[in-house]
């Protein structure tokens, strides 16, 4: 702004007046008037000056204080006149258009800038229509709506809002959303084609607002069709929203929803919910995992584990729940309730025969005629392989029980027609009636259990109801069997052996090992009272084997021609380790294979087993000896005899006893010896307990003997005395040495 100056007027030179001392000076003489108004306006164009200056300064400090505080801004500012000329920027809005900052400069129009930026392809959505797509960008500066995008050369996405000022300028507003695109580019490639079907609801209004191609393929709806729903349309049963509520994680995980398909089917759901942003608006992503199947399979896992797969009956565990459900209303009342066992006879003489195909049949023919002879509130279980129960509720009397036990013994007893057999099969019940029995459905099934084992002991195809002294039986059997396993444990058990005799010599050829108990309060406890309880039990493993090792370390203190005879159970065989087990005795002991005897009955080679004459074979080839103990006892035994090369036939003592003076017994066991010598073999006769049986039996050529007529079974040290006097006895005196 150019300063004007007053013009200067020539002032008059006064000459010096001369003062006098002590005298006073004369005053100066006064301004006239037009002087003192050129001297006041000169002051008012100072101070007006002085003031321009000031608001100069000032505006000069507001505007770099302006630029300062848009210059720390995140977002790109700019600021137009109403012709579109640059104003101000700020840093970020030069940084955001780098390709373009040289042509920024007060005065330049954003018009021009636009023009040479799109000629340089700074903006890749202008090519090939450049003039058009500048026109639109002016349209938009000079007529601001809503926010929109840009895309830059490089990659970026700017957000650009502009806004209109009062004299007709523009402020502009650029945020860089390029991280932001690439994590919604990312949520819409997972959200796209995610195999989970997901939706976007309104967060107010519950609105569809969005779904992927799984929802889509999913629930059978158009995306159109989702479009015109609800959240709340999907759900079949539910009234509240899946996002509702102050729920854990892991109550929503837990929690199952119903939704309905486009065709009406009903699927179950566990649904996962996240708020977000949808198009500016609050909304609600829903990721709708569908658990029909897994809920399916839980169902059927769940039937499983309280049923029994071959009948559909329930099994022992849910049969204990109903059971416990019937007995605590029956506390309540006057009326009883019966537990029936039901267990098949000969169930297993079927599955040998005619297979496990037939088998399983019968057994579902037999629960269905089970279920159709009962009332609707009658509960009928599988226990296992070939035992039922009934549960029969309002019992009022036992006459109830064995009408009930009559008509199912009879419905079973109908025949079979399986796959062109007819299968005609028994069956014996045992019977528990609450109160009295027990009121615990755990013990009722174990006293009718019990009843069962005695039907079955005494008659086959009929009913037994539970008496007190069963309990007392298997009390004792139970003392039994926990004395015995300790008794195993602890080596109580102990081998006594009694002397095999050459007939025709007298002398000991071997001793049977026969096992013993000495029990500290009983006594010595008969093997016929603990041997069927340790096969009942699984001992009888642990037990052969123990009896096994020390009959062999005995023996092999015996003299060198002097076998020992060891029993085998056939339940040893099944176990699958036998022939390991009789290797280690063998080796541990050092006995030599020849002089180890291995007894088995009939009933073993009664099951067929190709795994049985393996082991057999596979024990005669080390060179132990196999004998058949209580021949004539079984079934088939000459067929036996063909199966496998034994080494030895005992005569069972029931053909022996009363030999002299039975012409049966005496023809039979002439047979019997005659077939032993015709194949090669031994023929050992047990229990030989007189005289007369002992002649017959050495007239008849029988070449061994055994029995209390020659010694009872006695401890190892006794035996080892015997074979020690027999060593130094003449042969005439041999015979009488195991009298």
């Amino acid at each position: 702004m150019p300063i004007i100056r007053p013009k200067t007027t020539k002032r008059t030179k006064h000459r010096a007046i001369a003062r006098i001392p002590g005298r006073p000076a004369k005053p100066s003489p006064k301004l006239s008037g037009s002087g003192r108004r050129v001297s006041g306006e000169i002051g008012e164009i100072v101070r007006k000056r002085a003031e321009v200056e000031a608001a100069i300064a000032e505006a000069r400090k507001s505007h770099e204080r302006l630029r300062e505080a848009i210059d720390i801004l995140p977002q790109g500012i700019v600021f137009l006149d109403a012709e579109g000329r640059y104003i101000l920027w700020n840093k970020k809005y030069s940084e955001i258009y780098n390709r373009s900052s040289d042509l920024f400069e007060h005065g330049a129009r954003l018009q021009d800038t636009i023009r040479i930026g799109v000629e340089r392809g700074d903006y890749p959505e202008a090519i090939g229509r450049e003039e058009e797509w500048i026109a639109e960008r002016l349209t938009k500066l000079y007529q601001p709506g809503e926010r929109h995008e840009q895309t830059l050369a490089d990659g970026r996405v700017i957000l650009i809002e502009e806004r209109l000022t009062e004299d007709g300028g523009v402020i502009g507003l650029r945020v860089d959303i390029t991280e932001l695109k690439q994590r919604e580019a990312s949520f819409r490639l997972l959200f796209d084609s995610n195999p989970v079907p997901m939706i976007v609801c309104a967060l107010d209004g519950e609105r569809i607002l969005g779904v992927n191609d799984a929802a889509v393929e999913h629930y059978g709806y158009s995306r159109a069709e989702f479009e015109k729903l609800t959240i709340r349309n999907l759900q079949a049963f539910d009234s509240e929203l899946p996002w509702a509520g102050d729920h854990s994680s892991d109550e929503q995980t837990a929690r199952t929803w119903k939704h309905v398909r486009a065709d009406g089917a009903l699927i179950d759901l566990a649904i996962y919910s996240r708020q977000l942003v949808h198009g500016d608006q609050p909304a609600i992503l829903l990721a709708l995992m569908d658990i029909t199947e897994r809920k399916r399979a839980e169902a059927r896992l769940a039937f499983m584990a309280q049923h029994d797969s071959l009948t559909g009956l329930p099994n022992r565990n849910l049969l204990r729940q109903q059971m416990d459900d019937i007995l605590l209303h029956t506390r309540r009342g006057a009326e009883k309730a019966a537990v029936l066992v039901l267990g098949l006879d000969n169930f297993k003489a079927v599955n040998d025969t005619l297979g496990h195909g037939i088998g399983d049949k019968l057994l579902r023919g037999v629960a269905k005629r089970l279920r159709s002879t009962l009332r609707e509130e009658d509960i009928l279980a599988r226990l296992n392989s070939d035992e039922f129960a009934i549960v029969q509720s309002g019992v009022t009397r036992p006459e109830d029980a064995v009408l009930l036990a009559r008509r199912l013994l009879e419905a079973i007893g109908d025949p079979y027609l399986l796959d062109g057999h007819s299968v005609v099969i028994g069956a014996s019940i045992g019977i528990a009636v609450s109160p009295g029995d027990g009121e615990e459905s755990e013990k009722l099934l174990k006293n009718a259990d019990m009843a069962l084992s005695r039907a079955k002991n005494d008659f086959r195809g009929t009913f037994s109801f539970f008496e007190a002294e069963m309990d007392a039986r298997a009390q004792t059997r139970r003392k039994i069997e926990i004395d015995l396993r300790d008794a195993i444990q602890n080596g109580v058990l102990r081998p006594y052996y009694q002397p095999l005799v050459d007939l025709s010599t007298g002398r000991i050829t071997g001793c049977e090992a026969l096992v013993r108990w000495p029990h500290a309060e009983r006594g010595m406890i008969s093997p016929a009272e603990f041997i069927p309880v340790a096969e009942e039990t699984g001992l009888i493993n642990a037990l052969g084997g123990l009896m096994l090792q020390r009959a062999c370390m005995d023996a092999v203190q015996w003299p060198d021609d002097v076998r020992v005879a060891v029993n085998l159970s056939p339940l040893q065989f099944r176990v699958g380790n036998l022939l390991s087990v009789v290797m280690d005795a063998l080796k541990q002991s050092g006995l030599p294979a020849r002089r180890l005897e291995l007894e088995i009955t009939e009933t073993l080679l009664l099951e067929k087993s190709s795994q049985v004459l393996a082991t057999l074979h596979a024990l005669r080839s080390l060179g132990v000896r196999i004998s058949m103990d209580d021949f004539g006892t079984g079934y088939s035994s000459l067929s036996y005899l063909r199966s496998f090369p034994f080494d030895k036939i005992k005569i069972d003592q029931s053909f022996v006893r009363d030999l002299g003076s039975n012409r049966d017994a005496q023809a039979i066991v002439r047979s019997i010896i005659s077939l032993g010598m015709g194949l090669g073999v031994t023929i050992t006769a047990e229990g030989v307990e007189t005289e007369a049986e002992f002649s017959c039996l050495r007239d008849e050529g029988c070449h061994e003997g055994q029995g209390f007529l020659f010694s009872h079974a006695r401890p190892n040290a006794e035996i080892v005395n015997l074979l020690k006097a027999q060593s130094g006895a003449g042969a005439e005196d041999e015979a009488a040495l195991v009298a």
